[in-house]
């Protein structure tokens, strides 16, 4: 099942990441995949704060609600 995460960044863009796991994964797990790819890459540090991370499921045909989570700051 694939799932979206938005990464803020130092440079003020947000970096989006597929990760592929299970319904049930935990966030924080969907979270350290995502922040583990980025920082492998050629992009700007990402901030590593888990509150400042947006992550939803990625539905295939767009029949699903989104879950998403909002943070606030």
């Amino acid at each position: 099942m694939p799932w979206l995460v938005a990464l803020p960044a130092l440079d003020g863009r947000e970096y989006v990441y597929r990760v592929h796991a299970p319904a049930d994964a935990l966030r924080a797990d969907l979270f350290w995949s995502a922040f583990h790819c980025h920082d492998d890459g050629p992009h700007p540090r990402a901030f590593d704060r888990f509150d400042d991370a947006l992550i939803w499921h990625a539905n295939a045909d767009g029949s699903d609600p989104i879950d998403l989570t909002v943070h606030q700051y």
